[in-house]
Formats: structure tokens, sequence, C-alpha cells
């Protein structure tokens, strides 16, 4: 069983940053797929980036070039590093861990084996 703690939401004004932390009590040894999705007030959950054991790393079109995804395996967390933060990037952040890579678990990411419980990003304009 692998628990997830997210870490680092806030409220802050538009063109602000923030970094979110994903502390893991373990990492699968190889193979895994991890991710930051988010839940905007409303809507439904969406893919925000991922990363793979490989390294290979994928981001929505809407965060591209502001967000970037790592991830730190001796402190076993992964962080998201949002620049530029607007409006629309009000949500709930989760992240998640999948014993599978990223290009498996890609069909459908609700179906990631772990979840936080979310950290709250507020961008007020």
């Amino acid at each position: 069983q692998v628990e997830l703690v997210e870490s680092g939401g806030s409220s802050v004004p538009s063109g602000g940053s923030l970094r979110l932390s994903c502390a893991a009590s373990a990492y699968p040894k190889s193979g895994y797929c991890l991710g930051w999705f988010r839940q905007p007030p409303g809507k439904e959950r969406e893919e925000v980036a991922t990363l793979d054991s490989d390294g290979a790393i994928t981001y929505a079109d809407s965060v591209k070039g502001r967000f970037t995804i790592s991830h730190d395996n001796a402190k076993k967390t992964l962080y998201l590093q949002m620049n530029s933060l607007k409006p629309e990037d009000t949500a709930m952040y989760y992240c998640a861990a999948d014993v599978l890579p990223c290009e498996i678990v890609a069909s459908d990411y609700s179906g990631m084996d772990y979840w936080g419980k979310g950290t709250q990003v507020t961008i007020s304009s």
C-alpha cells in the first residue's frame, strides 16, 4: 500500500507561482507512473502532468510552458512547479501513482492505483 500526501496548495494572485509536493510512503521499484491531476470547481478531474520511471513526461496543453513536473527518488517526493498562474488553474490538485508505466495507464488515469487527498490551489484575478 502506498500513501500519497499532497502539500503546497495556497491562494495566490494571477501571475504568481506555487510548488506542490506529493510525499509517498514508498515508490514502486520500477515501471511506475506518477502524475498530477486537478479538478476545477464544478468540472471533471483532468490530467495536468505525468512522469514515468523511464523519464517520459507529458503535460496538458493548458499548462505547457508554465508547469514542470519532477521527482526526487531519494525523498520519495513528486513535485509540480507552477508558474504564471491563471484564474483557470484554480482547482483541487491531486497526485497519483501506479505500478504500471504511464503508456499503459494513459487510457484511463482515473484507474491509477494510488491517490492523495488533494491540495487546494486558488488563483485570484
